[in-house]
């Protein structure tokens, strides 16, 4: 890998050098490195680009990453990875894509990542988008994201897209079991004429099964952002999506919660507040001697951390 690709892992990845335990890094579209463990194994799919994570039953405190990274202008990159986490295990993954264009073609990656979570199994999933170069081309991400939740399964997901990203439409369908529990934590910060786009849909099925879909975001310039969450709940269960927001300068975020009980004892709350940051807020960092502009960063970083 040459110095932009590894800037990138560090970016995407927090990866300086090749990580502990079982990895997969991608770069332009083709296999860049790859790393099993005893309990972990990553095989490349036979009928279409992406690769199988099977995660043993019972394995404990072990870490997959599975960053990306484009840096040509103009490569449209597309994987399909499945992940079977066995029972009783407690894992972490980490993914990501980072793309970096000096060309005037696009450059896109879009994956469909999905989970089969077994029962009583732990998931904490961080993946983070990030884009850079100096070419009129635009970075573009289209992450999929499919979850199932066996009875009993606790997943955590925590995505983060703070720079450089033109457009990207994540989308996240979920079902969970009984007892099932889906933690879900977003942060995005769009600028220019950027557009992200969110749409998670979750549907709780089993009884006593629970999520929580928190989005914090920041829109700048003449960004736009659109934040939708459907939470069905299908049985006794209990449901929450929020989504806190901060515009600045011409940018528009659009919150659009939807919840559905079909069930007499399925408890669902959504909340949404969008604003621009308080006068107050600025008036006590300047006092502090920080300038305008370095009082609006503090506060917006203070916001997405």
């Amino acid at each position: 890998m040459d110095a932009i690709q590894k800037s990138l892992l560090e970016q995407v990845a927090g990866l300086h050098e090749v990580p502990e335990g079982a990895y997969n890094i991608r770069a332009n579209g083709q296999k860049a490195g790859r790393n099993t463990t005893a309990n972990i194994d990553i095989v490349t799919k036979a009928d279409k680009d992406g690769i199988d994570i099977i995660i043993k039953p019972g394995t404990k405190n072990e870490s997959v990453h599975i960053p990306v990274v484009l840096s040509m202008s103009g490569l449209k990159d597309m994987v399909y990875n499945d992940f079977f986490i066995g029972e009783d295990s407690d894992v972490t993954i980490v993914a990501g894509c980072g793309i970096h264009n000096c060309g005037v073609q696009s450059s896109e990656h879009s994956g469909i990542h999905t989970f089969h979570v077994g029962k009583n199994a732990r998931v904490r999933y961080v993946e983070k988008h990030y884009g850079e170069g100096d070419g009129s081309g635009e970075n573009i991400m289209n992450p999929t994201t499919v979850v199932e939740l066996d009875e009993g399964s606790y997943m955590e997901m925590e995505t983060t897209q703070i720079k450089g990203v033109d457009s990207t439409v994540r989308t996240t369908t979920a079902r969970l079991g009984p007892n099932a529990t889906l933690i879900i934590k977003e942060k995005v910060m769009t600028h220019g004429r950027q557009l992200a786009k969110s749409d998670f849909t979750v549907d709780l099925d089993g009884e006593g099964c629970h999520t929580n879909v928190i989005s914090r975001s920041v829109a700048r310039d003449q960004s736009r952002q659109i934040f939708l969450a459907r939470i069905n709940g299908n049985a006794a269960c209990y449901g929450h999506s929020e989504c806190d927001a901060i515009i600045m300068d011409e940018g528009t975020v659009s919150a659009i919660p939807e919840v559905t009980a079909n069930c007499l004892d399925a408890q669902l709350v959504h909340e949404a507040a969008i604003g621009k940051i308080a006068g107050e807020q600025l008036t006590k960092l300047m006092t502090l001697g920080l300038t305008e502009k370095e009082a609006e960063e503090q506060i917006v970083n203070g916001f997405l951390k």
